[in-house]
């Protein structure tokens, strides 16, 4: 089965059992959201533990989570620097023109069809993602997803296309 990051535990939150979360997905209500089931993964990628989320709030940068049977910081301490994953099997239908991250990571990004580089990571920086481009030769290039920059993506033929706008790629 696939299993798909949506966010690292970073550490625990009071004495009852919560956990603080940073989140990697762009659906952090969803995910989060009571009765969702998650997966909880090792620093070795390893699976660890089944769980099923009771209550999420959001405090600061950070996703306030508990767990189903979970109720006690001696219960969630050791789950410190681990994983949280979606399986493949509970992610949910999107919209049009809305994609998961791992659809994203590693498309090819063309402009004027000319092969610019590949996605390879996605930042949430503020108000809209951000692509980081890694090209040959040159530094990474970090793209806003806004519409005048980003004109199509074609997930089935791995493929994106953009418009760099002035200033966006300052090795030219």
């Amino acid at each position: 089965m696939n299993y798909f990051n949506v966010g690292k535990i970073v550490n625990t939150q009071g004495l009852q059992g919560e956990l603080r979360v940073m989140s990697v997905t762009d659906f952090a209500d969803e995910r989060f959201k009571k009765g969702s089931k998650l997966s909880i993964f090792n620093d070795k990628d390893a699976f660890v533990l089944a769980v099923e989320v009771v209550s999420h709030r959001k405090q600061k940068n950070f996703d306030i989570v508990k767990f189903k049977g979970l109720y006690h910081i001696n219960d969630v301490e050791k789950y410190k620097g681990c994983s949280l994953k979606v399986a493949e099997e509970d992610l949910s239908d999107l919209e049009e023109d809305e994609f998961y991250y791992h659809e994203i990571i590693g498309l090819d990004v063309y402009e004027n069809d000319q092969l610019i580089g590949q996605i390879k990571e996605i930042l949430q920086p503020g108000a809209n993602d951000v692509w980081v481009v890694a090209r040959k030769g040159k530094r990474d290039l970090l793209l806003p997803y806004i519409p005048p920059v980003v004109l199509n993506v074609d997930v089935v033929n791995n493929r994106v296309d953009v418009e760099l706008l002035e200033g966006l790629d300052d090795e030219d």
